[in-house]
Parts: C-alpha cells; sequence; structure tokens
C-alpha cells in the first residue's frame, strides 16, 4: 500500500516528454515533505515513495527516508537514477528500507537515451541499474516509447538481459506536459508502439528463455497486445493507492481517469482492465486503430473487502462522520465505500480490475448497486435472499464533500428484488400463444409460465445451450418443446418462421448473448403484428463482503458468462433499430434492485 509524494519538479535531465515541463522551478518545502510522510503514515500506507522532477537532487533525501523509516514504513523512489550512480549513496539507502525504485532508462545506447533526455546521463542511469540489481529491492526500468525510439526497443532489451531481477516496462508516451506541447514531435502512432513492444518482448524471452528480466507494458490497449494483457503495468498494479503534488493539501486517490476508453470499445470483453487510449491521442487520432475483443465473458460483480473500523458516528449529523473529519480526499469516491452499521463506520475497498474506475463509481453512486453478502455461497444466486441494498446514509445529507467522498452507506430493510420482480411476474402471467424463451435453462420464472403452459394457454418453446438445464425444465414443463442451441444459431440458421410468434422471452439472458444484433432482427421477423418482446437482466453490482466470503468468492468454481453489463438504455438502442418499439422500460437507479425491463412490441 503506497503512498506517491511529489517533492518538486526540477530535474537534471530535460525530457522533451516530460510531465512538468511548465512547472521545473517548483519545489515543495521541506517541512511540507514532512508533514505528508506523516499524513501517510497516519493514513495506514505501508510505504512511502518520492518522486519529482528529480527527488535524488534533494539535500533533504536521506532525511526523510529516515523519517519514513522511523515511522515504520518503507521507502520507494522514482528516478532518473543518475545519483544512484554512487555505490555509497545506494548503501545508505537501503539501509533506510530501501525497497522500491522505479528507474527512467529510454534507450539502450548513450546516443538515443541521452537524445531523449537532452542530457549526458546515460552511464549514470546504467551504473544505477548495476548498484540496485541484486539488491533484494522491487526494480523497474521503464522506457517511453516515442517516434525518437520506438524502432530502438531491443537495444533497450540487450542493455537489460544481465539484469534478470529487473522489470523493464514500455510506456506509450503521455499527452501530458511536453508529450502534449510537443505531440506531434514524439508521439507515434499506437499501433506503430504496439508492434515494437511486442517484438521487444519477444525477442527478450527468447534471448532469455523467460527467466528475467520481466516484461510489462502500459498506455496501450489490450486488443493490440494480445498475448501480452497480463504485462500490464501502473499504478494501481503497483499498489500505490494515494498520490499528493506540491501545495496539495491531502493525499487523493490514484485513478486511471487521464486515460479514455472511446464508444467502440463499450462491448469490449477486455474494458475493465484495459487503460484504452491517452486522452489527446483520441482528440487527434480518432478509433480507427482499435480492435475490440468480443467473444470474450467478463465479470457482473466484484467485492468490497474490509480494511478497517474507522470509528464511531452516534449522531445523525455529517459533522460527527469519522471520514469527514479525518478529510474524504484520500479515499476513493468508487474503489473504497464506508459501511455503517450501529454506531461502528468501517471501511471496505474493491481493488479488482474487472471495471474501470469509472464503472465502478457509476454502478456504486449513480446506479446504487451496491449490497451486502449475507450468504454463505461462492457466488449469490438467489439475490432476495443472498443480498441486502446498501444506501446512501442519510448523514450525508447537506455534507458539502459529499460530491467528492467516497460515502457513508447503510443497510435498508425492504427487499427490493421481490419488489421489482413483481411487475415481471405480473406481465408474464398475461402471456398467450406462440411463445419463444431464449436463454430458459436456470428458468427463473418456471412457476408462473408452467401453469400457463399445461392449460395449453401458451405453446412454449424454450432454447438453451445447456441439455443438462433443459432436461431439468423438461421435468417441470413435460409438454413444452425444448432446444438445446444458441440464440445465435437459432437466429441464423433459419428455424424462427415469420409472423409466427405471439412473444419472445429474453428473460435474464440479454447479457449472455455474444452478439444480440442478429438475434433481435430474427426475433423482430419472426413476432407477429402486435407481438412481444419481453428483455429482464441485471447491470453490473458491488458485494461488501468479509475477509471468508471473498476467499471463498475466489476459491469458488464461478466463471464468467456475461458477454457484457448492459442496461435498459443500451439494450434498447440495438432493439429500436430492429424495428420494434418500446411500450414500457423499467430502469436501474439507488432505489430499485440492479434488474431492469424492456417490453416493445412489433407494429
Amino acid at each position: 500500500m503506497k503512498a506517491l509524494i511529489k517533492v518538486g519538479y526540477g530535474c537534471n535531465n530535460h525530457c522533451t516528454f516530460c510531465h512538468t515541463l511548465d512547472v521545473r522551478h517548483v519545489d515543495g518545502e521541506s517541512d511540507e515533505i514532512e508533514r505528508k510522510i506523516d499524513r501517510a503514515a497516519a493514513l495506514g500506507h505501508s510505504m512511502i515513495v518520492l518522486s519529482g522532477g528529480e527527488v535524488t537532487m534533494r539535500p533533504e533525501l536521506l532525511k526523510w527516508a529516515a523519517r519514513s523509516a522511523a515511522l515504520g514504513l518503507d521507502f520507494g523512489l522514482v528516478t532518473n537514477g543518475r545519483a544512484l550512480a554512487y555505490p555509497e549513496l545506494v548503501e545508505k539507502l537501503l539501509k533506510l528500507r530501501l525497497k522500491y525504485v522505479y528507474l527512467s532508462m529510454h534507450g539502450g545506447t548513450a546516443k538515443i537515451h541521452n537524445l531523449l533526455v537532452r542530457a549526458d546521463a546515460f552511464e549514470q542511469t546504467y551504473a544505477a541499474v548495476k548498484n540496485l540489481s541484486g539488491q533484494g529491492i522491487d526494480l523497474w526500468v521503464n522506457t517511453v516509447v516515442t517516434r525518437q525510439n520506438v524502432e530502438h526497443l531491443r537495444a533497450v532489451v540487450d542493455a537489460m538481459l544481465p539484469y534478470r531481477d529487473a522489470v523493464l516496462k514500455f510506456s506509450m508516451v503521455a499527452p501530458k506536459g511536453g508529450g502534449e506541447k510537443h505531440f506531434d514531435r514524439l508521439t507515434p502512432r499506437v499501433t506503430d508502439v504496439a508492434a515494437s513492444v511486442r517484438d521487444a518482448i519477444a525477442y527478450g524471452l527468447e534471448k532469455t528463455g523467460g527467466e528475467g528480466p520481466h516484461f510489462a507494458h502500459d498506455g496501450l490497449p489490450f486488443c493490440l497486445l494480445a498475448g501480452h494483457e497480463h504485462r500490464y503495468d501502473d499504478l494501481k498494479t503497483h499498489a500505490f493507492r494515494t498520490m499528493v503534488e506540491i501545495g496539495e493539501p491531502d493525499f487523493f486517490p490514484v485513478d486511471d481517469l487521464h486515460k479514455v476508453q472511446p464508444e467502440a470499445c463499450d462491448q469490449c470483453a477486455l474494458r475493465g482492465p484495459c487503460p484504452g487510449l491517452y486522452r489527446g491521442y483520441d482528440e487527434v487520432h480518432g478509433v480507427g486503430e482499435l480492435s475490440p475483443v468480443r467473444q470474450r465473458a467478463r465479470s457482473n460483480s466484484f467485492h468490497y473487502a474490509p480494511e478497517k473500523v474507522v470509528g464511531r458516528l452516534a449522531s445523525a449529523s455529517f459533522e460527527g462522520c469519522p471520514v469527514y473529519r479525518d478529510g474524504v480526499t484520500p479515499w476513493d469516491r468508487g474503489r473504497d465505500v464506508f459501511v455503517r452499521k450501529g454506531e461502528l463506520v468501517a471501511r471496505f475497498r474493491t481493488e479488482t480490475r474487472d471495471f474501470t474506475d469509472a464503472e465502478i463509481a457509476r454502478t456504486k453512486h449513480d446506479l446504487g448497486q451496491l449490497y451486502i453478502d449475507v450468504s454463505s455461497k461462492a457466488a449469490p444466486d438467489d439475490f432476495a435472499r443472498d443480498l441486502r441494498q446498501l444506501r446512501r446514509s442519510a448523514v450525508c445529507d447537506g455534507c458539502e464533500a459529499r460530491p467528492r467522498c467516497a460515502g457513508l452507506f447503510e443497510p435498508v430493510r425492504e427487499d427490493v428484488f421481490t419488489r421489482d420482480d413483481a411487475r415481471v411476474r405480473a406481465l408474464l402471467a398475461t402471456l398467450q400463444g406462440d411463445v419463444l424463451d431464449l436463454g430458459c435453462g436456470e428458468a427463473p420464472y418456471a412457476d408462473v409460465l408452467a401453469p400457463l403452459v399445461a392449460s395449453g394457454a401458451v405453446r412454449y418453446v424454450g432454447v438453451d445451450p445447456s441439455a443438462e438445464r433443459l432436461e431439468a425444465l423438461r421435468a417441470r414443463m413435460p409438454s413444452a418443446t425444448l432446444r438445446a442451441t444458441t440464440a445465435e444459431a437459432l437466429a441464423v440458421d433459419g428455424a424462427l418462421a415469420p409472423a409466427s410468434l405471439d412473444a419472445a422471452l429474453l428473460l435474464r439472458s440479454w447479457n449472455h448473448l455474444q452478439e444480440p444484433a442478429p438475434v433481435v432482427a430474427a426475433l423482430a421477423r419472426a413476432l407477429r403484428p402486435g407481438g412481444a418482446l419481453i428483455v429482464v437482466d441485471n447491470v453490473a453490482f458491488g458485494l461488501v463482503r468479509t475477509k471468508a466470503q471473498v476467499e471463498r468468492a475466489e476459491r469458488g468454481p464461478a466463471g464468467f458468462e456475461h458477454y457484457r453489463n448492459d442496461g435498459a438504455a443500451e439494450a434498447e438502442r440495438v432493439l429500436a433499430a430492429a424495428g420494434l418499439t418500446c411500450v414500457e422500460r423499467h430502469e436501474v437507479g439507488p432505489e430499485t434492485s440492479n434488474q431492469w425491463m424492456l417490453v416493445l412490441r412489433r407494429a
């Protein structure tokens, strides 16, 4: 659990792509840095990492390391490494619990590296790698890829081959600071960077047999690095929780909001962990280089694990809130959550990479889909029994920090799942005629449909890819016609005759469809005039769990089955394109369960 503290922005290199190009004259006062080290310890961090500019230029470096060590914290540096070419400084820092170094080296030769940093720096930086390797620290060497070095990455691999304990990382140049100011001169096309990184990694693995150095990347969409998704690396994968710039009064959570996933990424199965494109690159070059991955399933939930009881709240006023009193800015608005039970307030956190920061925050705050798991199952399968909804506490009303706070949540007594499902069940009870049910295997509404099928009011055809589930359903609906196939296969094999159905059902199966559009088009043709399509499904949700529940879920056999986490709006866009008209719509919101419903008719 690392805290990143910027000490100032002066540097003895002059990289054209420097993030802090325009503020290099700004340095923090020593006592400001000391206060922030103390604050990081109070927040519960286990490592202080100092950065700049170039932190090793500061004469207080050893004093700050000693202060960190005296607080029981490990120490780390983000550095150009030049000062670490001196073995005596490295030795002193190691005695002060130096455990992590993230070092910049942008070329495998002096010619390329010095060209990029605009200083005679290569020999010192490379000597630092030699001094740090073998010391038992977490050593990372980062190469920012620009137009000037994109064709020379193999040379960086060659330079790093002797240092098997290091990780060599290739990072797309970010359009920030100098990277934004000199965008046209510095920034290669992302496809060219990805191709060069793939080549460099393959070259390195061939040279070493995978024994090290190891390889990583950042700032590159996963769809361009197939087979290397697991090598993605950013501040979160390094366990950075918070960071603070010069002049900021308190820490802020580390996030990935400087990167963007355009509309083309909406249905990509890799959306959660993928960084997408840097903001700025998308604005200049668009999204034509992206190739979204659609034929892979993704998660529809994430869990929050307990971290700490943070205090008591006896009053009904936000002024008594321990989160408000201590400061809300270090806590991530999406990834952290505070739950009140009685007077106690506890903090929970999710580290999931199945969802982006933006998706997590929207699920938690905009849609209000946060639940306590009260079951003993690896995965809840009866939401009404297994889950209790959490809602923002009334204590938060009127609090000036509410828009930026992770929020205080409390459980509600109401069974929102049964309440919201009542309308679905009532609607299904009115069905008559020829009915097709796609994805019927789990049969959540068999108790409603079975009597209609038995009476002959409904001539029911159920479709599901699982023959085992269909056999279980046959026992409950012996007169039903059941077919073991996929909805996609049914849509393309001509089995759905035009104007042959009075109703079609997609009951909690919409997000299981790999490609909804052709299925919807086939259903629209198969409906008789006035025929109805009923679509019911769930959006993603967060689960607040105990440590034992988290461990059980992680060990459990449940796999990903959803291809998307669409809500009513996303589904209706596809359905409207098939010429169907929406006549009833139930959205998801903070006062509802995570279930939505659409009823559409053919004209």
